[in-house]
């Protein structure tokens, strides 16, 4: 599990086709510190498994057609700026929100106003995740746990602060490109419940 606070801005280093499936090098020094085979980063939002460790700071991760398919790793490139995370320590404070690394569905950065401390960006919203963004809620945009400003059918906005402009690649996302989104999962659980009448548990009340 993650909470959406980005530790490190990586870069991809190199990217791998294998037909079926893309295997990844990124480089992220502060993420990889004490990083073993077989552990979790989220790269912009995306939990991926460490596959190799490298000098350098560098670990390589193996990405399935299913998940090239629903986020925009597919069409990261060498040289790329992506977010990076190490999951949350058992003990440790949930920063932003609950955050699985189980990418939704992709939304695409519609415009962005700037403000004199902060900025606006809105986002497009695929018609399958509406209901489930609501204002004042909490979305992960590529990685980022973000409180959401305006929710539409179509879209919502995000009001970014200077560290996360700096320290982040929503900081240098422009209109048209694509951005990975997970929403609230216990918004997905609660709607899965509702969809099923509760079972008669049956025998005394105890």
């Amino acid at each position: 599990m993650f909470t959406g606070i980005v530790e490190e801005l990586g870069e991809v280093t190199a990217v791998e086709n294998l037909g079926d499936s893309s295997r990844f090098r990124l480089r992220g020094p502060a993420v990889t510190e004490g990083a073993k085979h077989g552990d979790s980063i989220a790269v912009n939002g995306v939990c991926l498994t460490v596959v190799d460790l490298e000098d350098g700071g560098e670990f390589t991760a193996d990405v399935m057609a299913e998940t090239l398919d629903r986020s925009s790793l597919g069409a990261l490139v060498p040289g790329a700026r992506v977010n990076l995370e190490r999951p949350m320590a058992v003990g440790g404070r949930l920063g932003g929100h609950i955050v699985q690394g189980h990418v939704d569905g992709t939304g695409t950065v519609v415009d962005r106003k700037a403000s004199e401390h902060w900025e606006i960006v809105k986002v497009s919203l695929p018609a399958g995740l509406a209901r489930y963004v609501v204002e004042k809620g909490s979305i992960t945009v590529d990685g980022v746990s973000l409180t959401v400003v305006d929710a539409g059918p179509d879209y919502f906005t995000i009001s970014l602060i200077p560290t996360t402009l700096a320290l982040t690649t929503l900081g240098i996302k422009q209109p048209g490109d694509p951005v990975n989104l997970e929403v609230d999962v216990i918004a997905k659980y609660v709607e899965r419940l509702l969809a099923f009448p509760a079972p008669d548990a049956g025998g005394p009340v105890r």
